[in-house]
């Protein structure tokens, strides 16, 4: 065996037994050349190449010579005490290499990285274990024909702040997202999420959510009732679901998390890579996460993972005169108005202003706007009512009767309790021959 076998991988060793055959003469040169892959011609020059330099005519002249593009081994050392650091830790190699390049100009590939990151314990590779495969939903062919939109409660800052949660909204075409941090899960920050998707992109065909209280009223049905199958009347919709009616969005319920997987994605590499780059940038509060999240990471976001749509026709409405957001996107109820224009609304009282008062307005129903904003709006048909504040009457009762004290009794017991029947039964009665001649005397 000649020294430079020594060197020879697998298909090397393949391809000179293949040269050697074809030099015995046992198979063709063309045999040869279709077992190699190669051409006729590239198989006499292998063959000329055997016969002078003998079995290192297969390996390869740059195998074994390291590669001028490979790193130094000084800044493969600084790499890695960069991301053995406790800020860094959980890195994939992916966003190891990211935030390498850019916060501390060390140029290396993924793969690199993931290679030094092995070999120095700070990533583990295996494989990922598939529970259950779900059959991916295909993609709506245009842009705004359907937005998934749904809430992640997470621990965002990792414990350096209050609790946050991420509303986000995407595109089922495009993957394109809009998603804002809030204080809380409610029906006005999930509409303040809506007005930025409207702002930006006008009105989308329909929404695609779960079946959480802010999209769909509770089904409130007796257990005799659900057994024997009645039908259920119809309830009324919801804040959310009244304003898409408004803005003639339809609403389209996820029976399933595997059903809005998009949006579950999106939340899911959010909750790596986000909540990864917020800590090394310091974030503490709800402002600096929405910024942060404005500026770096949805920028991100819509420039690597979205996907060009089937139809370049884009499906959003842009938004009419009528759509007032500000009036839509709000708490809206309903009131009667009183005999003498007033209507009671969160325990106050409001009465509307004599200029404004008009012809129908007693006894009629107006709509009651609470904003997001914190006013308050009252319409009637199709005009905005003014109105003042003031004081709720005091109901006014029958006088109080004073209560009779024990001690203002009059009698020869006053300021005790009446003693007549004290010892009554232990008196002695008649005999029964008396009893009878009272009787006898009375009738």
């Amino acid at each position: 065996m000649q020294e430079g076998q020594l060197l020879m991988n697998q298909a090397e060793r393949d391809r000179l037994v293949t040269l050697r055959k074809a030099k015995k003469k046992l198979i063709t040169q063309r045999e040869a050349a279709e077992e190699l892959a190669v051409t006729v011609r590239h198989v006499k020059r292998l063959l000329r190449a055997l016969k002078k330099r003998g079995d290192q005519a297969v390996i390869h002249g740059l195998h074994g010579v390291p590669s001028k593009r490979q790193i130094e081994e000084k800044i493969q050392r600084k790499a890695m005490q960069i991301l053995s650091r406790e800020e860094y830790h959980g890195f994939g190699p992916t966003l190891a290499s990211e935030e390498l390049e850019q916060r501390h100009q060390i140029v290396a590939s993924r793969e690199t990285v993931r290679k030094w990151m092995i070999a120095e314990k700070l990533w583990h590779a295996g494989k990922r274990k598939i529970e259950q495969i779900h059959v991916m939903r295909p993609r709506r062919s245009r842009f705004g024909e359907l937005v998934q939109w749904d809430t992640s409660d997470h621990d965002w800052l990792e414990g350096r702040g209050e609790r946050l949660y991420l509303i986000g909204m995407l595109d089922d075409a495009t993957s394109r997202g809009v998603a804002r941090f809030v204080d809380g899960d409610s029906t006005l920050t999930n509409l303040g999420v809506l007005e930025l998707w409207l702002l930006e992109y006008g009105r989308m065909l329909g929404c695609y959510t779960d079946k959480a209280s802010h999209f769909q009223t509770a089904v409130k049905t007796k257990r005799d009732e659900q057994r024997c199958g009645k039908d259920q009347e119809p309830l009324p919709p919801t804040q959310i679901g009244r304003a898409l009616e408004e803005l003639n969005i339809a609403w389209i319920a996820a029976h399933s998390p595997q059903a809005k997987g998009r949006i579950e994605r999106f939340f899911e590499t959010a909750q790596d890579r986000l909540v990864k780059g917020m800590r090394l940038a310091g974030v503490q509060t709800l402002a600096q996460a929405n910024a942060y999240l404005e500026k770096e990471y949805l920028p991100w976001w819509n420039r690597n993972c979205t996907v060009v749509p089937a139809s370049a026709e884009d499906a959003h409405r842009p938004l009419e005169k009528h759509h007032d957001l500000a009036a839509i996107l709000s708490h809206v109820e309903t009131r009667q108005v009183k005999n003498d224009y007033t209507i009671q609304y969160d325990g106050k009282v409001y009465a509307i202003e004599r200029t404004d008062v008009c012809t129908g307005l007693r006894g009629a129903v107006v709509r009651v706007e609470q904003r997001r904003d914190g006013s308050l709006a009252i319409r009637f048909r199709d005009k905005y009512l003014r109105y003042r504040s003031c004081e709720r009457p005091q109901r006014v009762g029958p006088p109080s009767i004073p209560k009779t004290t024990a001690g203002s009794r009059k009698g020869p017991n006053a300021g005790g309790k009446s003693a007549w029947m004290k010892g009554f039964m232990k008196r002695p009665g008649p005999s029964l021959d008396k009893a009878i001649a009272i009787s006898n005397a009375t009738s």
